[in-house]
């Protein structure tokens, strides 16, 4: 059921997003390269869209097939909300604030319906707090993810190639663990992303927009908490997964933030993007990211069988490497302007 429900999310994106490209279709938008852009040509931007509507019509037949629970239904209708302001903000564009109002909303209906944070927890450690405190952690943690994703999403392939390779670990993750819903659940996001990808690889023939990117992160913010509430594996297993992400993003901000710079104004100041502009182009780049990506996924993977001491030291592994990752880019800029 899984495979047959991944392969029609995979083939309706496919489709959706060809249609999409079509200059004729009456959700034609196009992102215009501006100053901040990496593109050089205008390009449709709503390829979210094929997105979100191949993991509806597959995710709608997986619930019927699972089973639909109260924190399910909520997830699906916080989906919704997130998909319909972020498809407003590729068509018309919407304030800043208003779309951060609706994403704390969206994630107060599922951490309200018990996808919430009660504990954190390190290799060989839990600390739980309050309910208070862990509300306001996990809605931080989800609104952040949605918008760091978004942030992410400036170069073909990227934020469709994270998508693929982190909720993919994420299905095999819970069939290791034995919950063939939320493995099915996964395997259709990974598919739709896939199915998108066919299109957005470097050269893109289509963006995702902020509805894809959005919806994405807000999906891999809920996954995560599922898992830890479930006990399929902890929050920091899923942090991991998607670190290639959370790494850059993160970095960056506190970097724009230190630099007293404008740091939700559009930049490509991100690391990828730096790579870019060093010559690397969309290809290269993309493709080294994949790999960066695929080695967290088999950590991931791996840490589950070894015991605390060793997961540390994956974890500090994680660390230097990023550190030496990051300060290369710096490393490489200097030597060009040399």
């Amino acid at each position: 059921m899984s495979l047959m429900l991944s392969t029609l999310a995979f083939l309706a994106a496919v489709l959706l997003a060809r249609g999409l490209c079509w200059p004729g279709s009456k959700l034609y938008v196009l992102d215009y390269p501006n100053s901040r852009s990496l593109h050089k040509n205008p390009t449709p931007r709503v390829g979210g869209l094929a997105i979100f509507v191949a993991i509806a019509i597959s995710g709608t037949i997986a619930a019927g097939f699972y089973g639909v629970s109260d924190d399910l239904l909520w997830l699906g209708i916080a989906a919704l909300l997130i998909a319909g302001v972020s498809f407003l903000d590729d068509w018309l564009t919407i304030h800043l604030g208003y779309r951060i109002v609706v994403h704390f909303f969206a994630a107060y209906l599922i951490v309200r319906k018990g996808l919430s944070l009660e504990s954190f927890s390190l290799p060989g450690m839990v600390w739980s707090f309050p309910e208070p405190v862990t509300i306001v952690i996990s809605l931080l943690f989800i609104v952040w993810m949605i918008n760091l994703y978004n942030f992410m999403d400036g170069m073909d392939g990227l934020a469709a190639g994270m998508a693929v390779l982190g909720f993919g670990s994420f299905a095999l993750l819970g069939w290791f663990a034995g919950d063939t819903r939320f493995m099915a659940l996964n395997m259709i996001v990974a598919a739709a992303a896939g199915g998108f990808l066919v299109l957005n690889f470097p050269p893109a023939k289509i963006f995702m927009g902020d509805l894809g990117s959005s919806l994405l992160g807000f999906l891999a913010a809920a996954f995560a908490l599922w898992a830890q509430r479930d006990d399929l594996f902890p929050l920091w297993v899923g942090v991991l997964v998607f670190s290639p992400f959370i790494a850059d993003a993160t970095i960056t901000l506190i970097n724009r933030v230190l630099r007293a710079e404008r740091f939700l104004q559009a930049h490509k100041t991100h690391y990828y993007q730096r790579l870019v502009q060093l010559g690397w182009g969309h290809k290269r780049t993309v493709l080294w990211e994949y790999a960066l990506m695929l080695l967290c996924v088999i950590s991931a993977i791996l840490v589950r069988s070894v015991d605390p001491t060793a997961q540390w030291f994956v974890l500090a592994g994680w660390l230097l490497l990023y550190g030496g990752l990051m300060f290369t880019v710096h490393r490489l800029e200097a030597r060009q302007v040399q």
